[in-house]
């Protein structure tokens, strides 16, 4: 249960004739309507999102930070040349795919996914996207941990092209400023407000101390050198990370007090100057992006329903539809 975000049923109804209707304008809005609908596969595959919901509630029982892994597979194939499965596909000896570009190495979820299609192509085979199925895991992932289960328009179809020089200047860097950020969900049509929103999926999950450990040991000897972060924190985290350290180091949780639970844990933590990226901490550091933080830390119902809008609003970026791309039987083939 999320810290003082119990709700009832009858809110729960509300919030989601109220989601509904938002996937509606916003649909129209991007002149997705006819190819991207909630309820997609009601009749040519009723099964699915049944099928998606069980294999991504098995996997994250067995391994709780398997929800954050889904909902960053989502995010990361989003970014890099739209919302079409691209991230999926495995390299060739041709051609080095998105998923082994060094923004993605980190990426898990694939084997979860590769059951979820396996299952769908038994069910009804050539119907369900590879794409819809990250946006059915990304949104029970959210769901299984405490977040809203928000409705999920469909209707994606499959890209054929997957190379890792195109995740260059799409990912943002967890080094990444307000101003960086800003530019870069605005070039996927994303606003700022929708940017801090989706920031606050990091209150699941974990990163390896490679992301972060230039704030613990700025000057190459001395721990405690980025200002912006709370002194025990930095003490805490040096610990856990020595300096010494090789490779991308453990992995250490972003949300340091309810790790596994979708929550506004993130943005408080950010208000405690806890921010584990600087990518996160920094959004305390904008006035516009820091009222949003704090409205957020302290109104959960409505980071809860900013989330799912700016979710769905992200899953429509950059999607083929109709007679465009393809679905793909193997995910990890073109």
């Amino acid at each position: 249960m999320r810290r003082g975000t119990r709700t009832t049923t009858t809110t729960m109804v509300m919030s989601s004739c109220l989601q509904v209707a938002a996937v509606s304008v916003l649909l129209m809005a991007t002149g997705l309507q006819a190819q991207l609908r909630v309820g997609f596969y009601d009749n040519s595959c009723p099964a699915a999102e049944i099928i998606v919901q069980q294999e991504v509630s098995k996997a994250v029982s067995a391994n709780p930070g398997l929800a954050a892994g889904l909902v960053r597979l989502h995010f990361h194939d989003c970014f890099v040349r739209g919302c079409d499965a691209s991230v999926l596909i495995d390299s060739t000896k041709g051609n080095q795919a998105e998923k082994d570009a060094g923004p993605n190495t980190s990426l898990r979820g694939f084997e979860v996914v590769d059951r979820i299609k396996a299952r769908v192509e038994q069910a009804c085979f050539g119907v369900v996207s590879c794409a819809d199925i990250l946006a059915f895991a990304a949104r029970d992932s959210v769901a299984l941990t405490g977040g809203n289960a928000y409705q999920v328009p469909a209707g994606r179809r499959d890209g054929s092209v997957s190379r890792a020089s195109d995740t260059g200047g799409n990912l943002p860097p967890p080094t990444a400023g307000v101003s960086q950020l800003t530019q870069m969900f605005a070039a996927k049509g994303l606003s700022q407000r929708e940017m801090v929103a989706l920031s606050g999926a990091h209150t699941i999950g974990a990163s390896h101390c490679s992301s972060f450990s230039s704030r613990l040991y700025r000057s190459g000897t001395t721990a405690g050198q980025d200002p912006t972060m709370d002194p025990a924190y930095v003490a805490q985290l040096a610990q856990q990370c020595p300096q010494s350290g090789g490779g991308g180091g453990p992995l250490v949780p972003m949300d340091a007090v309810t790790p596994n639970t979708f929550d506004e844990g993130f943005f408080k933590g950010v208000m405690a100057n806890r921010g584990l990226l600087s990518s996160d901490q920094v959004l305390l550091s904008d006035k516009n992006t820091a009222v949003q933080v704090v409205a957020y830390a302290n109104d959960a119902s409505t980071f809860q329903s900013d989330f799912a809008a700016a979710m769905v609003k992200m899953g429509a970026v950059g999607v083929l539809t109709g007679s465009s791309g393809k679905v793909r039987s193997n995910c990890r083939v073109a």
